[in-house]
């Protein structure tokens, strides 16, 4: 099957609730099988072992969207500081909607200061769409092949974190996180961000071709969210290939809207969310709102954890941990 083609799983439905899946071949199954069959007998078992796990698993994928334009009350309130962001996902899913098309998500940089809560509105995204999400650390690359992998020929290598989202996931359209992309490094042998110039191309990335595997995968329908403090470190043809959202840290309002978000959602995801009362204090909430995002998950755990020590349902204000200079701050490390 042409990796271009797809199929109807399930139709569109008028409550919203669930996402439509069609199959998407991610790659030619005729490709892989005239790899292995080239491959000498005794050697390159890693490369063959991943053709044969190509094979097995087939090469489709679930490409899915929503089934209408979402309810995303609920994320606006959550993320105050992402609106403009929301607003152009919103515009993208309406172009999907009532036809065959997948949906296409222009690719998008989030720049703004570390701790506002960019790669967690990665996984929201995710969330909402229904797909998968994968993060690349740019920071902690330690070689150039990390997003297109690295020749069979070397030792150790293996494929790309492109190859392995689209092969062993789930996904056609899953949603790529280059968190920190400013901090890649380079030097005169390995360009970190090289395959970008393809993969953030729609055309081009239909027959992405991973130099460990060697064989063309489709990864145009692929979400991409990059993220940066400093948009000085980002080559000028990646940047002219998404669209730029300066993403500002919370308003005093908005970061208090966050945090009681954040109170409700630690509840409602743990059994002793019950134990504990319903509401934040207000004088918790300032406390936390003087925090960044990234921040308030840990310091309301520890809260939560001293207020049931204590014997008591409510966080107090003494529970929560207080942000410092020095060896104190350790638990706020980013």
């Amino acid at each position: 099957m042409d990796s271009r083609m797809s199929r109807d799983l399930v139709p569109a439905c008028s409550s919203f609730q669930l996402p439509v899946a069609q199959l998407r071949s991610v790659f030619r199954t005729h490709d892989v099988e005239r790899k292995l069959a080239k491959l000498p007998e005794r050697d390159h078992e890693h490369l063959r072992t991943t053709y044969e796990r190509m094979l097995e698993r087939g090469p489709e994928r679930f490409q899915v969207k929503p089934s209408g334009i979402p309810e995303m009350a609920a994320l606006y309130a959550q993320l105050p500081n992402f609106t403009e962001v929301l607003d152009d996902v919103r515009r993208h899913v309406a172009l999907a909607q009532d036809s065959r098309d997948g949906l296409e998500v222009t690719p998008m940089l989030l720049l703004g200061p570390p701790g506002i809560g960019k790669t967690h509105f990665a996984k929201k995204l995710a969330e909402l769409l229904g797909t998968g999400m994968s993060l690349v650390p740019m920071s902690s690359m330690t070689a150039g092949w990390l997003l297109s992998g690295a020749s069979s020929q070397w030792k150790g290598s293996k494929p790309g974190k492109v190859f392995e989202a689209l092969v062993d996931g789930q996904y056609a359209n899953p949603v790529m996180v280059i968190d920190e992309i400013d901090k890649a490094g380079a030097d005169a042998q390995y360009d970190p961000l090289g395959a970008l110039y393809n993969l953030l191309e729609h055309d081009t990335a239909h027959a992405f071709v991973d130099e460990f595997a060697e064989v063309p995968i489709d990864a145009s329908q692929v979400i991409w969210i990059t993220t940066a403090n400093d948009v000085r470190g980002i080559p000028e043809p990646i940047l002219n290939r998404m669209n730029v959202f300066e993403v500002d840290a919370p308003s005093p309002e908005a970061a208090r809207q966050i945090a009681r978000q954040l109170y409700a959602s630690i509840r409602k995801e743990h059994d002793w969310g019950r134990l504990v009362a319903d509401e934040p204090s207000g004088d918790v909430l300032d406390h936390l709102a003087a925090l960044a995002p990234r921040e308030m998950r840990r310091a309301l755990m520890t809260g939560f954890g001293n207020a049931r020590l204590a014997g008591r349902d409510e966080v107090h204000i003494d529970d929560l941990p207080r942000a410092s200079t020095g060896r104190s701050r350790i638990g706020f490390v980013q």
